[in-house]
């Protein structure tokens, strides 16, 4: 993969690893807390999805050897994003929260690992350095602007 300070997957998992402590963070913190946690989680999550599908997927679309992939991650991202909105609407104390809070993480981690594992290295063989160096850019362009307009819960 490329090695540029505007790396397109080394920004995504730094992005990454950052959800994952947010998310333990949230299974370890007390109720008061885990509604602060929660919040910074879902601002980033749907920021970095939003601005993930407008650097990268937008051109993993526009690709056919890549096209199914980049769908089934937006895919994922609409599903994560309803089930975030879905968990902002519950009682934090209540049984219900945490059950879909575990689905949450379970989802989440799978889709990001997916996306490690896979997606990342299918998109770094096909595309190339000029068009990874881009997508890093449009990323850090976009991704403070997402979480500017990002909301937890419904609209």
């Amino acid at each position: 993969m490329t090695k540029s300070a505007l790396d397109i997957f080394a920004a995504l998992i730094a992005d990454h690893n950052k959800h994952r402590k947010l998310l333990e963070q949230i299974e370890a913190a007390d109720k008061d807390a885990r509604l602060e946690h929660f919040a910074a989680f879902a601002l980033e999550a749907k920021a970095h999805a939003a601005a993930e599908e407008q650097a990268l997927y937008s051109v993993m679309m526009a690709n056919p050897d890549l096209t199914s992939k980049a769908r089934h991650s937006v895919a994922e991202h609409k599903e994560i994003e309803d089930l975030i909105d879905e968990i902002a609407e519950l009682d934090v104390g209540s049984k219900k929260w945490s059950e879909k809070f575990a689905e949450l993480k379970h989802e989440y981690l799978h889709h990001i690992e997916e996306e490690e594992e896979e997606m990342f290295s299918a998109a770094d063989e096909e595309l190339t350095n000029t068009e990874e160096r881009d997508m890093g850019a449009v990323f850090k362009d976009r991704k403070p602007k997402e979480k500017a307009a990002a909301t937890v819960g419904e609209d």
